[in-house]
């Protein structure tokens, strides 16, 4: 490293950001960037350590993941943006990562909970830095189309264009295929753009990344549902070979009495009728799910949940408060969670600070289960019961056990239920007679991706289950170089 001894002499800085009450008012990005000279000494604070647990990309058996899913070269690029070699460190970012603006954006960094400094001290701030790369990139006009040189004859079929199917396809189109990429959506992107609201990820940055794509190359087609108005049969018939990458979208439910009553909805039906009402008109069609003036209530605890916090305070909701079923996480590791494993301890996202700066308070209840929704003489929703719980194992199994004395009852006339996904759509899969295991999810080996169909891979969601996107990228790259080795009987991607 440039600066041996940078990370005794800086401290960790988080990237700046517009404040809580500011940017409420509005969907546009809140992350800024930081001065040049604050970023080097960000990049400085990489030590040479002598393994980067940083661009790993692993998961140990039963306990946990460590560091980058894609592999990013970490201290390389750390140590080239310390040395004001920009242009290098986007090179070396853009050799494994195919999308460093989506993941500078919405990855939670499992790389920084495996960083080396962080076992005493706080960890390099690697998100900032990447999305400042990118960033640079882009304004310097050094991130342009590279066609291939020249094309193989083969044509590939990507079905779905959340972050799987857009690195499958990029990847791909670089060693010389000819790809499609369908979606069944108005808009390309799948969850990427109507899953996460325009304020963490703006439309217009997916955006300016297939405009480069389809420069290269790439055929992107959309209102495309294979199996419905686009023959399955098509897909074998003109296309050499498949890739799947049709995400997890089968909802997880909360099956309490009341469930039927208006007001009650899915996080996804929430958060996709708002940014396509947005995209579309700026909320002037009002064909969305509107939080305004209502009493909110979110079940669950993950990034889904934070997303409709975010967007119902934008809204202009009444009140908000978000249910846990889990106890508070501590500030410092459990004995179970060691280093270099991601760190499962209590933190604020973006949403839960906005939350309380509108609100006055962290919206987040733990350790509550919901019993029974209760509606009002029209049929909508006005209440919810619920119980704390303890969660213990028997026998290996989860099992929520009731607090006695802990019922409560609380108010509210929109509720949203973001308590993840149980897999992929089935329909495709069986009309494609695709083998699933146990779990309903594409029955592909890890590292092969190749379904019971020779031709047909699966990469991302659908494969591996929910998930996050940088997961999804590592697993799109890999199916296409499983796929290019089908194609070709050989391949040089990664």
């Amino acid at each position: 490293m440039g600066k041996t001894t940078g990370f005794m002499e800086y401290e960790r800085e988080a990237p700046p950001k517009i404040k809580p009450m500011e940017r409420v008012k509005n969907w546009q990005e809140f992350q800024l960037i930081m001065p040049e000279e604050k970023l080097q000494e960000q990049g400085a604070r990489c030590m040479d350590c002598a393994i980067p647990f940083c661009q790993a990309g692993t998961t140990m058996e039963g306990s946990g993941e460590i560091g980058c899913p894609v592999y990013n070269l970490i201290p390389e690029w750390n140590d080239l943006v310390y040395r004001g070699q920009w242009k290098e460190a986007l090179a070396r970012l853009h050799k494994t990562n195919n999308f460093p603006e989506f993941t500078g954006r919405v990855c939670p960094a499992p790389c920084e909970g495996s960083c080396t400094v962080a076992l005493n001290d706080d960890p390099v701030t690697i998100k900032s830095i990447e999305f400042n790369i990118v960033e640079r990139g882009f304004q310097e006009g050094w991130i342009t189309a590279e066609p291939p040189k020249q094309r193989t004859g083969k044509k590939v079929a990507v079905v779905g264009s959340g972050p799987a199917g857009l690195a499958a396809a990029a990847q791909l189109n670089k060693a010389g295929h000819q790809v499609t990429v369908f979606e069944k959506d108005d808009r390309i992107g799948g969850l990427l753009t109507y899953g996460i609201p325009d304020v963490k990820l703006s439309y217009h940055i997916i955006k300016r990344r297939l405009d480069i794509m389809e420069e290269e190359g790439v055929e992107f087609v959309t209102n495309a549902d294979i199996g419905l108005n686009y023959p399955e049969e098509d897909l074998n018939r003109d296309f050499d070979s498949v890739i799947l990458c049709t995400g997890a979208q089968v909802h997880r439910d909360v099956p309490a009495e009341g469930r039927g009553l208006d007001g009650i909805h899915y996080a996804m039906d929430f958060l996709r009728s708002n940014t396509k009402s947005l995209l579309d008109s700026e909320h002037g069609d009002d064909n969305y799910i509107s939080a305004e003036g209502r009493d909110v209530i979110v079940i669950g605890g993950g990034d889904t949940g934070v997303d409709c916090i975010t967007t119902s305070i934008r809204h202009g909701c009444n009140s908000l408060i978000q249910f846990d079923i889990h106890p508070e996480k501590d500030v410092m590791r459990p004995e179970d969670n060691p280093w270099p494993l991601y760190p499962v301890v209590y933190g604020q996202e973006e949403g839960h600070k906005e939350a309380e700066a509108v609100f006055g308070d962290d919206p987040r209840t733990y350790k509550v289960m919901t019993k029974k929704f209760v509606g009002d003489k029209n049929g909508r929703v006005k209440e919810l019961h619920t119980v704390d719980v303890d969660t213990v194992y028997e026998d290996g199994k989860k099992v929520r056990k009731e607090i006695p004395g802990t019922e409560r009852v609380w108010k509210a006339d929109l509720v949203f239920l973001a308590v993840g996904f149980t897999g992929p759509e089935q329909d495709l899969l069986e009309k494609m007679e695709i083998e699933t295991d146990e779990r309903s999810t594409v029955d592909a080996e890890y590292g092969l991706y190749q379904t019971n169909k020779d031709h047909i891979f699966a990469a991302g969601d659908n494969r591996r289950g929910q998930s996050l996107v940088v997961w999804a990228i590592h697993e799109g790259r890999e199916a296409a170089r499983e796929s290019d080795k089908y194609l070709m009987g050989t391949t040089n991607l990664p």
